[in-house]
């Protein structure tokens, strides 16, 4: 029998030598012909559930390419090369869920990566709330006992008011008495209550309008617990100042710190977001990691003990893409678009089904999440098609359902369609709509609805945005 590539002898082995070197160059040509197939990458990008046009997404790997979504909101990269890559989506005053997407092609076309976009850090409430305008100025109303509206006084207001001295404002953040502001230029200006040094000037003296925390530039990122605040920096650096009676400094001491203080134990990789609960921390990493630090006395660490941490813990899940943080609970989003949850459940927070707390994740019943939040004792996400589920503590009405009835499962709130943002603070819930209007619900008895008035609602009711 003849080997393939090996020529039998005969009279006319002149011709069959040459058919058998022929067939030999095919059958090598055929093993190298992989570098000659190519894939396509498409997908969608949405905001609130409608298509959003004019996306840029950028595919980055062995080769660079930029592509913009079409009126339908579809974007598609054809004659694309085998090998890995990531995929980035960008639009001027948004952001992404998840914010970058992965893509390995061998064998079969990559469809349905999907991107929901989402007005970041716009629309943040505790007992007050913010809301930066896409113009860079910030209004305020609800709860001003510490100045923390910052319009100088301390007199509470149940309808927006300007901050005048800030403009070019990127983001806001807001304790339980204090706020923060991070300017397009990378600083950071802080005012309210300061009795732990949360504004991170130096003293602890309160101040009723912001005041720039002179010793941090290139931050990118800011978040406000209880009484400490927390900044990301370019670099990927992150610093802390504020209350520490539970390490949620992360700087290995229980003292309290009135100046900015790096956390060093996360020094050895980048940060890209950080959250900060009412006594703990959290910090995702580049590797799509977590590390959390501080109380821990309900497990809202996650890392299956209910030890306190001085320094981070980091924890051995690697798809997350946003973080959010309670007063004593964790939420995290992860890439396929699931959530997972841990830390106190006495109100049925985690979302599992339970009241019970858990050190460890749980895994709420629900897909396709854009972009979550984490309230005093309640949970609420906004999904990819625009609508807004909530789940937990119901006592002033903050699942918006119409009663004051808790649920431990995830409920929708009716009446809410094509949302881009929520927030929730201690017993009240935000959303905002692509219309640029925006909805409250529960607690109000400082008028951080912001709909003019000091009543709780039970269901959604329009706030009086500038």
């Amino acid at each position: 029998m003849t080997k393939l590539g090996q020529v039998k002898k005969s009279e006319s082995s002149g011709m069959i030598g040459l058919f058998c070197i022929s067939m030999l160059i095919i059958v090598i040509c055929f093993g190298c012909s992989d570098s000659d197939v190519t894939y396509s990458i498409s997908g969608k990008a949405t905001l609130g559930g409608v298509p959003l046009t004019d996306v840029t997404v950028t595919l980055t790997g062995p080769s660079t390419r930029v592509t913009t979504t079409d009126i339908n909101g579809n974007y598609s990269f054809q004659d694309v090369e085998i090998g890995t890559y990531t995929l980035t989506p960008t639009y001027a005053g948004y952001s992404f869920s998840p914010a970058n997407r992965p893509v390995y092609l061998n064998g079969i076309d990559a469809a349905d990566f999907n991107f929901s976009a989402f007005i970041q850090d716009s629309l943040v409430t505790a007992t007050h709330t913010l809301y930066r305008k896409t113009d860079g100025t910030v209004w305020a109303w609800g709860r001003n006992n510490h100045g923390q509206l910052g319009d100088g006084t301390t007199t509470l207001s149940a309808a927006p008011l300007q901050i005048n001295s800030l403009s070019n404002v990127a983001a806001v953040a807001v304790g339980d008495e204090h706020s923060l502001a991070l300017l397009e230029d990378g600083t950071v200006w802080a005012w309210g209550n300061n009795g732990s040094g949360q504004l991170g000037i130096g003293t602890t003296t309160d101040s009723t309008i912001p005041v720039p925390i002179t010793t941090l530039s290139g931050v990118i990122a800011i978040a406000a617990g209880n009484a400490h605040s927390l900044a990301l920096l370019e670099d990927g650096t992150v610093w802390a100042w504020g209350n520490n009676s539970s390490g949620q400094l992360g700087i290995g001491t229980t003292t309290d710190s009135t100046v900015p203080v790096q956390i060093t134990a996360l020094s050895t990789e980048a940060a890209i977001a950080i959250a900060a609960g009412s006594g703990h921390s959290i910090a995702l990493m580049s590797s799509n990691t977590v590390c959390l630090w501080g109380n821990n006395s309900v497990g809202q660490l996650g890392n299956g003990t209910t030890t306190n941490y001085i320094i981070p813990s980091c924890l051995n899940i690697s798809t997350v893409t946003a973080i959010a943080a309670g007063y004593e609970h964790t939420i995290v989003s992860l890439r396929d678009g699931t959530i997972r949850t841990w830390g106190g459940n006495s109100s049925g927070q985690l979302g599992n089904g339970t009241t019970t707390n858990s050190s460890s994740s749980v895994k709420p019943n629900l897909s396709d999440i854009a972009v979550i939040a984490a309230g005093n004792d309640h949970t609420v996400v906004l999904k990819d098609d625009g609508t807004v589920w909530a789940w937990g503590g119901n006592s002033q009405g903050q699942l918006g359902d119409g009663t004051t009835t808790g649920s431990t499962l995830p409920l929708q709130v009716s009446g809410l369609s094509g949302m881009i943002g929520i927030a929730a603070g201690y017993n009240d819930t935000l959303s905002l709509k692509s219309d640029i209007t925006a909805q409250a619900w529960g607690y109000n008895e400082y008028g951080q609805l912001g709909d003019g008035t000091f009543d709780g609602s039970w269901t959604p009711v329009e706030v009086d945005l500038p």
